[in-house]
């Protein structure tokens, strides 16, 4: 049986940063955290995203935790200059996600074509709350679970 929890939260409480994030709690619940932006129809983007990678990837026999150990790590290569705002964890090569998250990204952007969302803006105000991040050397991510 499906047992899924989704919800907005503050940038920081992620566990690490980023815009969506996925785990089976300690009660076999799958949680869903996606950041609030103040546009319902971002968090409802990244909610469908989150929720097509998470299914396809289980499906796979790829782990939530080595995800998870993947963003960390490009995250922190990030900070050391390696990557730029634009750059995304789910796109590069080494990713053991990125043919998930390469399908999960077409069908969010088929979604907001739908919902009238333009994908450039919508893009552009995501790289901006990371370079906003970046410029402060956020580290706040991570309080939450």
């Amino acid at each position: 049986m499906l047992d899924i929890h989704i919800k907005t939260i503050p940038h920081h409480e992620h566990r690490y940063p980023t815009l969506g994030d996925y785990w089976r709690n300690a009660d076999g619940k799958q949680e869903m955290r996606m950041s609030e932006m103040g546009n319902d129809d971002y968090a409802f983007l990244i909610a469908v995203h989150e929720l097509i990678e998470w299914y396809i990837t289980e499906k796979r026999g790829i782990k939530e935790e080595d995800i998870k150990s993947f963003d960390e790590a490009f995250e922190k290569e990030r900070l050391q200059g390696f990557h730029t705002e634009k750059d995304e964890a789910g796109f590069d090569p080494r990713a053991p996600y990125v043919k998930e998250h390469t399908f999960a990204t077409s069908i969010e952007r088929q979604i907001a074509n739908e919902l009238g969302v333009k994908w450039d803006v919508y893009d552009r105000e995501i790289k901006a709350l990371f370079a906003k991040l970046e410029a402060a050397k956020d580290t706040r991510a991570g309080a939450g679970k």
